[in-house]
């Protein structure tokens, strides 16, 4: 009997101690899973730190009404000017033909598999066209310089070798994934009640895709636009590559430009010293180029959030 009650104890106790043990980790795991979703925004405060602080020493030495309102980027000349105009207009125009292709490519291609595609076909299709979203960019680079602006070239003959139109192109192939695999998401998500209902009434499957489908996933469908657009906005190895160093102020496509992103590509490879005013201009530029995307991503999240259907 003696025997039974020790071992009694000893479980009563083991019993004990296993229970403090779990207390303390309930304790610690929150801690710990804090600390790590807390890593992200660390980081962007910490990426936000150092583009204003090295944005500041730029703006020191260059007004910021001349560096947002000038038409002339010439950081090497004798007489150096800072306007950065130039680059946001190559970064526009480059982003704006991307969604020229992608949009219309990409929202149909959703349509397709979303409403009309077999199952047999759609499990073919999507992975096949979300492929292009894991080719490297500086791939498509390559791509748009030495296939793209020849074909190109053909049909323009002033197209310069280096150009705006060519990178635009291919940016807008290479974003149409995004577009497409998300758009398809949204419109398979609306309830299949809905289909029915409005087919049951004698729409046609056409009317229940623009009068249904897409206005149930029109959060979805934008978000997935603004999402692809900052990904064209932040693009850098396609425009690097094929649209030239050419700081350019104008509308023609046919022309060698410069986005911002290859200009801190430009600056960061060449010979600029630290300390110097080209140096700290790449920190200017890319603080401009946060805040553009920035804003496009708070954009797309207030936009799914203004629009977005309940379904019960």
């Amino acid at each position: 009997m003696d025997g039974e009650k020790v071992n009694v104890q000893r479980l009563i106790e083991e019993k004990q101690n296993s229970n403090k043990w779990r207390v303390r980790m309930e304790k610690v795991v929150p801690f710990i899973l804090f600390l790590i979703a807390s890593i992200s925004i660390v980081t962007t405060i910490g990426i936000m730190y150092i583009l204003l602080k090295e944005s500041m020493q730029f703006f020191k030495e260059v007004s910021i009404i001349e560096f947002f309102t000038g038409t002339v980027l010439k950081p090497l000349s004798s007489e150096a000017s800072f306007g950065v105009l130039p680059l946001l207009m190559g970064t526009l125009i480059s982003t704006t033909i991307a969604m020229l292709v992608a949009l219309p490519v990409g929202l149909m291609s959703a349509i397709y598999l979303s409403e009309y595609a077999p199952d047999r076909i759609r499990r073919i299709c999507k992975p096949l066209l979300e492929v292009l979203a894991g080719i490297p960019t500086i791939v498509y680079g390559f791509f748009a310089f030495t296939f793209v602006t020849p074909i190109l070239k053909h049909i323009i003959p002033e197209l310069e070798a280096t150009n705006i139109l060519s990178p635009g192109i291919v940016m807008g192939v290479m974003i149409i994934p995004m577009i497409a695999s998300l758009s398809e998401d949204a419109m398979s998500a609306v309830p299949n009640t809905m289909r029915e209902g409005a087919l049951a009434l004698g729409a046609t499957k056409l009317e229940v895709v623009f009068k249904i489908v897409i206005p149930g996933a029109l959060s979805g469908i934008i978000a997935s636009v603004v999402l692809a657009l900052s990904r064209a906005i932040g693009e850098t190895m396609i425009v690097t590559i094929a649209s030239g160093s050419t700081k350019n102020f104008t509308l023609d496509v046919t022309q060698s430009m410069q986005t911002m992103t290859a200009y801190i590509v430009e600056v960061t490879g060449g010979d600029a010293p630290a300390g110097s005013t080209i140096y700290y201009s790449l920190y200017a530029v890319a603080m401009t180029l946060f805040v553009f995307t920035l804003v496009m991503n708070l954009f797309a999240t207030f936009i799914s959030k203004k629009w977005r259907y309940q379904y019960e």
